[in-house]
């Protein structure tokens, strides 16, 4: 998706949950100022790994127990999903996080040789100062606002759906939705649960459009 055809989207979320349309582009200017001299890999790197490909992405819902048996082709985990991949010995080769869950298992997963793409938003800036200088391997940086060079938007909300118009953006031959459940938010200690249902609500919303 290019930020032409989910601008519109953007900003109906902008609209309905009060976020800041300049706090996120502030987070994505910063990002750009962090990835300097990183590993920062170029987009053909994540066309090679998807396209024409069955990608499985899994997301972080109880269920990912009960599916990870499930799981084919290339992996692409949605942040916290991650932590529990790497319990059961699957290094994913792509992770889309905004560094909301345990980041130090994405640093090791970034070792073994996942490409991290994080996510900047309005409120995660300090988030972003504190852990993008600790990934010394591939990464990437996203954005849900404008793009810059070395920050890009392939459209999508939450770390699950991004992943989905990640893999839909580089044609993937087929995608695998693991460990989604748009209904129950998994809880969280200093989250709301009322948001998170809504922001899964989107979730489902931005899969469906771009199905």
């Amino acid at each position: 998706m290019d930020f032409e055809e989910w601008e519109g989207i953007y900003k109906e979320i902008v609209k309905e949950f009060g976020y800041s349309i300049e706090k996120d582009e502030k987070a994505a200017i910063l990002l750009s100022k962090l990835l300097e001299n990183k590993n920062v890999v170029k987009k053909e790197e994540i066309k090679k790994l998807i396209e024409r490909r069955e990608i499985s992405i899994c997301g972080a819902g109880e269920n990912l127990k009960d599916e990870i048996k499930e799981i084919k082709g290339v992996v692409i985990a949605a942040d916290e999903s991650t932590s529990f991949l790497m319990k059961h010995g699957i290094t994913p080769g792509i992770i889309v996080t905004d560094l909301d869950g345990n980041v130090r298992d994405q640093m090791i997963a970034n070792e073994k040789g996942s490409i991290i793409l994080i996510h900047a938003h309005g409120d995660n800036i300090a988030t972003l100062k504190k852990w993008v200088p600790c990934f010394n391997k591939k990464i990437m940086g996203t954005t849900q606002s404008k793009p810059l060079r070395s920050v890009h938007n392939f459209g999508g909300f939450t770390d699950g759906d991004r992943a989905y118009c990640l893999a839909k953006h580089f044609k993937a031959k087929k995608i695998n939705l693991i460990g989604f459940d748009f209904e129950n938010p998994k809880s969280k200690e200093g989250k709301d649960a009322a948001i998170k249902k809504k922001k899964l609500k989107w979730a489902k919303k931005i899969i469906r459009l771009y199905h």
